[in-house]
């Protein structure tokens, strides 16, 4: 069975591992996760720190933009539905 961690878990880990007091060996078999994932999680860690420390107004402006997105998206769903159901009634189709 897959194992799961939380982001906490792998931040906490992570830190550990920044902080090279032991080897990658080590860290892994006292927290019981293969060597290979802390390399992973290691890596997007150190990937993700500049969007992290990043220009905060421009992520939200990126958040707004993707939320408004969502919203005409689902403003056609609604309207295509609406259609479609107009269509289905008039047409006397039953789908």
């Amino acid at each position: 069975m897959k194992k799961k961690y939380t982001p906490e878990y792998k931040a906490r880990v992570v830190l550990e591992l920044l902080r090279e007091e032991a080897t990658i060996n080590e860290v892994a078999s006292r927290n019981d996760v293969h060597p290979t994932q802390l390399r992973q999680w290691r890596k997007a860690a150190i990937e993700g720190m500049p969007e992290l420390l990043g220009d905060k107004r421009r992520r939200d402006i990126l958040i707004k933009e993707h939320e408004e997105v969502v919203k005409e998206l689902y403003a056609q769903i609604g309207e295509l539905t609406a259609k479609f159901n107009w269509l289905k009634k008039k047409s006397g189709i039953d789908v």
